[in-house]
């Protein structure tokens, strides 16, 4: 019998088992109101992420829909509190990471999960239009994360949260294009903020039903959305959540500048010749 493999006691994988993935950690999730009876993609990670031990900051510009999410995980046993902004104006930005600062010292955790979108074609947008969907979708998550930053320790890391639209290869829409580009602001992010210690990856959604497919598409699309994934099931915020926890704790710590998608597997394309084994020779 081989001997048993000898595990290093500074590095035991075993050492923290528990349940809580962010225990002791500060967390600021935008857009992470509730609106509604869906479950947004921030909602389902500021619950996640307080029912693993981090105080959250529940960001968003709605004070209604950030006090429903702050509210529900106090009465989970868990520690939030709201943050007021509009992370398209940088100095809201500025002002809410100070605020998280100031009142836990220190920010361990950032999720930039702001997003907005409609389903005009590239060119039929608006020029003002255009200029909205980028700044909402893409320079949110710069100036959150160039002002997170300097508050931000060694060990603490950045999701931020991208589409499956972006590999789509239909018609273009100005959401895939600043989609796109935040993909690649966290490949590159990666590469800059890797020498501090801090670690940036991205969770790439695919066709899930939440309050945001919700408020822009009819429900009869549910099922062929459903069809359009390998697993042939539908997807929630909550399984988008379930990625972003395991990518913001140190059960990732080696992981960065990575998108993963989440997504039910590649697009289904018809059926496929059912695989049976064939014995060993």
């Amino acid at each position: 019998m081989p001997d048993e493999p000898v595990i290093d006691p500074m590095v035991d994988p075993f050492a923290e088992a528990g349940p809580q993935w962010l225990a002791g950690r500060t967390a600021l999730v935008t857009g992470a109101g509730q609106n509604g009876t869906l479950p947004g993609v921030g909602f389902a990670i500021a619950r996640l992420a307080a029912a693993h031990g981090a105080r959250v900051a529940v960001l968003d510009r709605d004070p209604e829909a950030a006090g429903r999410t702050v509210k529900l995980i106090e009465q989970d046993g868990g520690e939030a509190f709201p943050v007021i902004a509009d992370v398209t104006d940088d100095r809201a930005c500025a002002r809410a990471v100070g605020e998280v600062a100031e009142r836990w010292g220190t920010l361990d955790a950032l999720v930039n999960n702001v997003a907005s979108g409609d389903r005009a074609g590239l060119f039929e947008v608006t020029p003002s239009r255009y200029d909205q969907l980028m700044r909402i979708n893409l320079k949110t998550v710069w100036s959150m994360t160039r002002h997170a930053v300097p508050k931000m320790p060694r060990g603490s890391a950045i999701v931020n949260i991208s589409s499956a639209a972006v590999r789509m290869r239909g018609p273009g829409m100005v959401y895939n294009l600043a989609k796109a580009g935040v993909e690649n602001l966290t490949e590159g992010a990666a590469t800059t903020l890797g020498p501090q210690g801090i670690r940036v990856n991205c969770v790439q959604v695919g066709v899930i039903w939440g309050s945001f497919a919700a408020a822009n598409m009819d429900e009869r699309m549910r099922e062929p959305r459903r069809k359009m994934t390998s697993l042939q099931t539908e997807g929630t915020a909550w399984d988008i959540a379930h990625a972003a926890l395991f990518l913001l704790s140190d059960r990732a710590r080696w992981i960065s500048g990575h998108i993963l998608a989440v997504d039910g597997g590649p697009p289904y394309r018809g059926p496929v010749a059912p695989v049976t084994s064939v014995p060993l020779e």
